[in-house]
């Protein structure tokens, strides 16, 4: 068994020969650019679909001739009636949910909305802010909740199943979201949906397995362009299709074709090797060299046979998930990573959804702030490169936080420091984000990889349903959201110092392989250390 181990080929060699941009490869990347550009849409919908908009008590001798207009128009010369027109148009909308009229108080019954077709007007939601920053709780939540089914199902069935299961119930559910008659069913399809229509994170994992390690940072810096591409188009639909039913259906639309992927769409080939599909997985290397007119030496492929006791007795054990809590190690770094999501979830999209509170055209404000994701992605894959994960990770966590920690302290009348600090704020939140999510990935065994990122994610997504609620934060101080944005980032930050580098380590299959990663680095420099001073 010991001569089968030095004998041992590692898939990542195999890879390199296969390449990381072939045509295989390419084609790949198109199906799974959909997947992402379109995933980034269907998580912040809600800003444009449930929109905010202004809205007033109905009052009978405000409205003139007309009940749907909203500029009250100025019909009468008497005293009475022009300070009762003065009272409408003094009227606050959505903020005093009472009309004072001659010194009485009368309550409200009926309303008029400045968009008489919008998602407030149609389910009418005046005076209850409430419900709509719940349409995003909901999301956040039932997203929670899919990640921990979708890394079970991924790990137990595969990446390929995972992804086109829910990129097809996703599709499905959103288009049926379009045509919700009633609030809370709309509620209810947008959990579902969150829940068991997120493809990204069982197409992130093959995309991560389907190229050598040293490639898969380029290979997602790739990937996250078109997420963010899918962020920054994703307000001009909103614009274009302003009726909030046609811009649901507009982007839900395209991800029907996931359902064909069923046909195109590859099993990720570390999948097969952790189940033990080793002729399946063969073929598939072997598909890959012909479409990318690669030679490989057949006895490389031999020598990939050999799987080492443990994973062997891993294979035959239902209870995968569990063995990995056991490890103390793990158990730390799963604690870590909670803490990591947390923060990542809740600073980006407490940012999105504070974007369209900005000043000037909400649409271009949300544009232009996830421009600022690209250079963040290509940043990402530059810094990785040359800085491996660590310390990129360390350095965006503490920059930013203070970044944040100061913004709400700078002087009014220097208002552009603040916007500067909030820009560069988003471009390292963005960066952190996606340090993470590879981070995360290269932490834990093959066999439970999907499920170990899922669950950190879902309970990390507290995050992402505490920032729906951050714009309510501003009643109490204008600094607040911002302030608390800061200090979960310093505080992740300290937490890194916990974690060990992975930049040079091969993707581990076994939990043995995972708790040596630190451990087998500083072997390694250790052991150069001494040849070194050898050399001398």
């Amino acid at each position: 068994m010991a001569e089968m181990k030095d004998q041992c080929v590692h898939l990542d060699d195999v890879l390199e020969q296969l390449g990381a941009f072939g045509r295989y490869q390419l084609v790949t990347m198109c199906m799974l650019a959909l997947v992402y550009s379109t995933n980034s849409m269907y998580n912040v919908n809600y800003v444009f679909a449930v929109e905010d908009v202004q809205y007033r008590c109905k009052i009978p001798t405000c409205e003139g001739s007309s009940d749907t207009t909203f500029s009250v128009p100025w019909l009468g010369n008497s005293s009475e009636y022009q300070e009762s027109v003065k009272q409408c148009y003094h009227y606050i909308p959505g903020r005093n949910c009472r009309e004072f009229n001659n010194s009485d108080v009368v309550q409200c019954n009926e309303w008029v909305y400045e968009v008489p077709n919008s998602f407030m007007a149609e389910f009418n939601l005046a005076c209850e802010d409430w419900k709509q920053a719940l349409v995003g709780t909901v999301h956040s939540f039932g997203n929670m909740l899919g990640l921990l089914l979708q890394g079970q199902i991924s790990d137990r069935f595969g990446r390929k199943t995972a992804a086109v299961f829910a990129g097809t119930m996703g599709a499905v559910l959103g288009l049926t979201k379009s045509f919700a008659t009633s609030f809370w069913w709309y509620i209810a399809l947008e959990g579902l949906e969150a829940a068991i229509g997120d493809a990204l994170s069982p197409m992130f994992m093959l995309s991560i397995e389907i190229v050598e390690k040293k490639r898969a940072v380029l290979f997602q810096m790739i990937l996250l362009n078109c997420y963010t591409g899918g962020l920054i188009v994703m307000p001009f639909i909103a614009w274009a299709v302003p009726y909030w039913r046609n811009f649901l259906r507009v982007i839900y639309a395209p991800t029907l074709l996931i359902l064909s992927y069923s046909f195109f769409l590859d099993e990720s080939i570390r999948w097969l090797f952790s189940k033990g599909r080793r002729r399946e997985a063969i073929k598939l290397i072997e598909k890959v060299a012909v479409r990318n007119q690669v030679k490989l030496d057949k006895t490389m492929l031999n020598k990939l046979e050999y799987i080492d006791e443990e994973t062997r007795s891993e294979l035959k054990e239902k209870k995968l998930l569990l063995k990995t809590f056991r490890s103390k190690v793990m158990l730390q770094r799963f604690l870590i990573c909670m803490v990591w999501w947390f923060t990542i979830t809740l600073i980006n999209y407490g940012m999105m959804i504070s974007s369209v509170f900005i000043d000037g055209n909400k649409y271009i404000n949300f544009a232009l702030l996830m421009l600022m994701d690209i250079p963040a992605n290509i940043f990402y894959w530059l810094a990785l490169a040359k800085y491996k994960r660590k310390l990129p990770l360390l350095t965006s966590f503490i920059v930013g936080g203070i970044f944040c920690v100061c913004k709400p302290f700078v002087p009014k009348g220097f208002a552009w420091i603040g916007l500067t600090l909030y820009m560069a704020f988003e471009m390292l939140a963005t960066f952190s984000y996606n340090i993470v999510y590879m981070y995360t990935s290269e932490l834990f065994p093959t066999y439970t990889r999907n499920s170990m990122h899922s669950i950190c994610s879902a309970v990390g997504r507290i995050g992402s349903l505490v920032a729906p609620q951050t714009p309510l934060m501003i009643a109490y101080w204008s600094g607040l959201p911002t302030l608390l944005f800061g200090v979960t980032s310093l505080l992740s930050g300290a937490l890194t110092l916990w974690i060990p580098e992975t930049a040079k380590t091969e993707l581990p299959n076994t939990v043995h392989e995972a708790e040596n990663i630190g451990k087998t680095l500083l072997n390694e420099s250790n052991e150069e250390n001494e040849m070194t001073k050898l050399s001398r």
